[in-house]
């Protein structure tokens, strides 16, 4: 009877581990969509300063114009 009990705790024991080891699977996935994300952003970013400074550059040493409508 006793060995029954230890293999039915062991049994247990490998169930528990096994959620634990599936829910650190989901979290490891989660922490790399972050990363990715963060360094999506850091390229947009990036990205959206180089755009700025070839709109810039595209003006010249003009100021851009701006055109206001009316209000009437």
């Amino acid at each position: 009877m006793e060995h029954d009990l230890s293999d039915r705790r062991f049994d247990l024991i490998l169930e528990r581990l096994d959620r634990i080891a599936d829910e650190l699977a989901k979290t490891n996935k989660r922490l790399d969509n972050d990363e990715n994300f963060l360094r999506l952003t850091k390229e947009l970013a990036t990205l959206n300063e180089s755009l700025q400074a070839l709109a810039y550059a595209a003006l010249g040493q003009q100021a851009p114009q701006v055109r206001r409508r009316r209000s009437a």
